[in-house]
């Protein structure tokens, strides 16, 4: 404790023997909540010792410390002891405080009146040592935001109601920050938990209510029995999403993206974007045709267009979504990154994020857990997010609280970030729209997610055609007897004055007009501008499309020796130290190229020609097996370097994250940025390729089918180390197959790349050639460091990626008796066998590319060897793994006529790979004398 303060506050009598009691609990109230104190309490208190520690100061350290300077001030001034203070003062301030924490448990949150909280003891008087005989007591409010100091007990306790009780349940006092909680406080006390809306915008309100409601009867009445996922009984999420994009358009924002999953997105599409009635009609009635791909179905579909709001227009667009229903929250994510470094925004004022979920999903999905750790780190953070819950209190069928989750709120997810939350009536309209300015001005002040639950109901089963009684009697029999909103708030303004009952049926009568006759019904409407990067230079072209990719030695050799060299300041690792020095003597052509450099030499033509790079992955700023080292740390100050970074002023950026632990939430976002981003390369590398299997949603539902279903292009290349050096399962296979299975349509390229040229090649064609479409890599561990995958640095400046190598050692053709097709890491343990043994009867030919199959290049490659009969596909993998069951029909496409196709590999297996060494080293032997030995 400063001596300053202590003796500042001895002279004042506050810490007088009398007055300890008060000041004990005093100091208990301030350790629950700072704000509840006043500012001189709580100024005196911060100064106490471990003020980073609360926990710890409850201890009698602090105590004693009191009672120290209450003998003090009593051996100081003689006999004479300062009055106690009213005991009850505290007891007040404690009520107020046990609103702001518990306050949520008593409001009136569901419209159903169905959902009973048990007494909350710390809410009522009695708890808290006072009565009604105390009404009419006038008690110092603290830090009460209601502005006045001192109020009656009655009128405290009625306001305490009022703010906390009402249509809102706000969660906040979780919350660390001080700072954050007195934001909070003043703008929900501050108004008394309601504020007053203008008529104008009432109007307003009603008007998007009466549009909400009109689109799901004339849906329902003109496709009677068609899924669409109603929102009835929710629809004050039109309102809430427009006074949304309303007020971020009056705060600068620029751009909106929206994510949700089925319920009330046709709704979202025709009343708060914009779509046209009369497309939706032709989805229903099965008349829409899209170009080519496949298409979805109708509540899966995306959307684009602008907003008008009093701060100019704002771009919208609500992102695609599969029924894997929480997975997009990380894809918008993505999405968001890119806009915001598009528009130089580092805060996100520019740019803002909403996702829209089901109250069974947030709390069922860990898809969101993995959402919410990423917020605040530096790769993925995107300046906070607005996350509202449509809660219609029911799962599918589940609506026991005990069988869909183990929490009080399907919200508390939202906790582990600090996130506030607020739960709001969705039949009170304007307490929605309240809460959604209060979110937004949150996220914007703090930067940091905010959660809305829109507590509602569901008016039909999960969909259209189900019959929710038959598993939710008592809550249906409720909701058949519930006026819809518009209906409530309606009365509400009818009985205000507000408007007059011919008003609404105006409303009604307009709406259905326009969707008689297609028309747009959002006023705020207009025609989308150019929001995006510009996607045309890569729409309908193919693989084979011509690209320019020349590089001559001279600049290969520059920016080689710039991508390797290092500040003398910046202290080295040794053993990074020396890998830099290998990198200088290989820029200079003195030493043939590596992995790593390669690579890393890839990454430098780019940037130098001002491409935007982003890489992530959990161990991506050195590589996971200590290759990469293109983060370098300072081992002095722990400081860090990025060459490449550092090759030219004016270069383009490159961005290398080590990402949180995640595949699919990390894997998504970088969808997002790469289906937002066509300028950039954007990159995913796994720690083993084998654990890509935790992003398989991501894979199947975006990666292979994005394009084919929503015409979504995507540059997205994921680098999956891959190959049997004896790790075990989980360590080895990338999952090959698996990627092959899902090939079609063009729809990706999967490499597997076996010399540092290749790689150097590759990821420069991957942004040089104008497609954007996602590559699949399976990249080496040991060829990293092998003596044989090297190569001269005139192999980077000549020619491009080959999808197919043809035999490298001088043999002779007529003398080859079997051909050997195989790809990746064992190429080099036939090749090197095959040398051992001095056989010339087999040729080996790798194939580079396996999707698409590059059918010419391996066609003019056997040209040579059209008398061949023995034709032999060699992998590491399991028989029933690998490219092997998936390839095979491209191998027999190309071998002569009358030849036979054989397989040389490990036995099938449910396993990936064994996990004993010498079973592997036997394995391995084996399949290597399987495919070179000519029986």
């Amino acid at each position: 404790m400063q001596d300053g303060v202590m003796q500042a506050w001895l002279e004042s009598s506050h810490l007088a023997g009398g007055n300890m009691a008060y000041v004990e609990e005093l100091f208990e109230v301030y350790l629950d909540d700072p704000t509840a104190v006043g500012d001189e309490w709580r100024h005196f208190f911060d100064q106490l010792p471990s003020d980073d520690g609360r926990a710890d100061t409850k201890l009698s350290t602090i105590r004693e410390q009191f009672r120290e300077a209450a003998k003090n001030k009593f051996k100081q001034a003689g006999t004479t002891v300062a009055a106690a203070p009213d005991q009850k003062q505290v007891k007040v301030l404690q009520l107020i405080n046990a609103y702001r924490f518990r306050g949520h448990q008593h409001a009136n949150l569901d419209p159903l009146d169905l959902w009973k909280q048990p007494t909350v003891p710390d809410l009522t008087l009695e708890h808290h040592e006072l009565s009604k005989d105390d009404y009419d007591k006038e008690f110092n409010v603290g830090s009460l935001a209601v502005g006045k100091d001192t109020m009656k007990l009655g009128d405290i306790h009625k306001t305490l109601n009022q703010i906390y009780c009402g249509s809102i349940g706000a969660e906040y006092m979780h919350i660390v920050s001080t700072r954050e909680k007195r934001w909070i406080q003043q703008r929900l006390e501050g108004v008394l938990g309601r504020p007053e809306f203008s008529q104008d915008l009432q109007q307003r309100i009603l008007k998007e209510l009466v549009a909400a409601d009109g689109l799901e009867k004339y849906l329902g009445s003109k496709f009677p029995g068609a899924k669409r996922f109603s929102l009835e009984g929710g629809d004050s999420l039109v309102p809430m999403l427009k006074a949304l994009i309303h007020r971020a358009g009056e705060q600068g924002s620029k751009e909106v993206v929206i994510g949700m999953a089925h319920r009330g997105r046709l709704n979202v599409l025709v009343n708060v974007l914009g779509k046209k009635p009369a497309d939706l009609f032709d989805e229903f009635a099965g008349k829409h045709a899209v170009n080519k791909g496949s298409g979805d179905v109708k509540y899966h579909m995306g959307f684009s267009s602008d907003f008008a709001t009093k701060g100019g227009d704002v771009h919208l667009a609500l992102a695609f979504n599969p029924s894997h229903l929480e997975i997009v929250n990380p894809v918008v994510m993505g999405s968001v990154r890119a806009r915001m470094d598009r528009l130089g925004d580092s805060t996100g004022s520019k740019v803002l994020p909403i996702t829209i979920h089901g109250d069974a999903a947030i709390a069922g999905q860990g898809i969101v857990q993995e959402t919410f750790n990423m917020s605040k780190t530096r790769a993925f953070q995107v300046g906070g997010s607005i996350r509202i819950v449509i809660n219609n209190q029911v799962g599918f069928t589940t609506s026991k609280r005990e069988d869909s989750r183990s929490t009080q709120y399907c919200t508390d997810i939202a906790k582990m970030v600090q996130a506030p939350i607020f739960h709001v009536n969705a039949d009170d309209p304007e307490a929605v729209v309240f809460v959604t300015q209060l979110a937004l001005d949150y996220r914007n002040t703090f930067q940091r997610d905010v959660m809305i639950d829109l507590v509602c109901y569901r008016r039909h089963g999960h969909n259209e055609a189900d019959e929710p009684s038959a598993t939710q009697p008592l809550m249906y029999a409720k909701v058949k007897q519930h006026p819809v909103p518009r209906e409530v708030y309606a009365e509400r303004l009818l009985s205000n004055g507000v408007i007059k009952d011919k008003d609404l049926e105006q409303l009604v009568s307009d709406y259905r007009d326009l969707l008689d006759k297609g028309e747009i019904v959002v006023d705020e409407f207009r025609e989308m501008k150019s929001h995006s990067s510009d996607w045309k230079p890569f729409i309908d072209n193919e693989w084979n499309v011509e690209y320019d990719a020349k590089i001559s030695l001279e600049q290969v050799k520059a920016l080689g020796k710039a991508a390797s060299t290092v500040p003398d300041s910046h202290a080295l690792h040794s053993r990074v130290g020396k890998v830099y020095d290998e990198r200088l003597k290989m820029a200079a052509g003195d030493k043939p190229a590596d992995w790593g450099f390669a690579e890393t030499l890839a990454y430098a033509t780019l940037v130098d020609q001002g491409v935007h790079i982003r890489l992530t992955g959990q161990d991506s700023g050195r590589g996971t097996f200590f290759h990469r080292h293109a983060v370098l740390h300072n081992q002095e100050d722990a400081s860090t370097y990025m060459p490449l970074n550092n090759i030219r002023d004016g270069q383009g950026k490159i961005e290398i994250y080590d990402s949180v632990l995640s595949e699919a939430a990390v894997v998504a976002f970088e969808y997002g940025y790469a289906t937002a981003e066509p300028k950039a390369l954007v990159m995913w590398e796994a720690q083993f390729g084998d654990f890509v299997n935790g992003a398989q949603v991501v894979i199947d539902q975006f990666l292979s089918s994005g394009e084919q279903k929503w015409g979504r292009l995507c540059g997205l290349t994921l680098l999956l180390p891959h190959g049997y050096e004896g790790q075990g399962p989980e360590h080895s296979s990338a999952r090959l197959e698996r990627f092959l299975q899902l090939s079609a349509d063009h729809n990706w390229s999967v490499c597997v790349p076996t010399t540092p040229a290749q790689v150097f090649h590759m990821i420069r064609r991957q942004h040089l050639r104008p497609v954007r479409r996602p590559l699949i890599v399976m990249t080496p561990k040991s060829l990293l460091r092998h003596p044989l995958a090297v190569s001269e640095l005139e192999e980077l400046t000549t020619g491009v990626f080959q999808n197919a190598i043809a035999e490298v050692d001088e043999l002779t053709p007529k003398k080859v008796k079997r051909v050997v097709f195989c790809s990746g890491k064992v190429y080099y343990d036939l090749l090197q066998e095959r040398r051992k043994r001095e056989q010339e009867d087999v040729a080996i030919v790798r194939i580079e590319q396996l999707y698409p199959f590059p059918a010419e290049e391996v066609a003019e490659i056997l040209k040579d060897y059209q008398h061949v009969k023995d034709f032999v596909w060699c992998q590491e993998e399991p028989q029933n793994q690998g490219a092997w069951y998936s390839s095979q029909h491209n191998f027999w496409a190309v071998i002569p006529k009358g030849a036979e196709l054989t397989y040389a590999g490990r036995a099938a297996s449910a396993a990936p790979a064994v996990g004993y060494l010498t079973e592997h080293n036997k394995q391995q032997s084996q399949l290597v004398d399987d495919a070179l030995t000519i029986k």
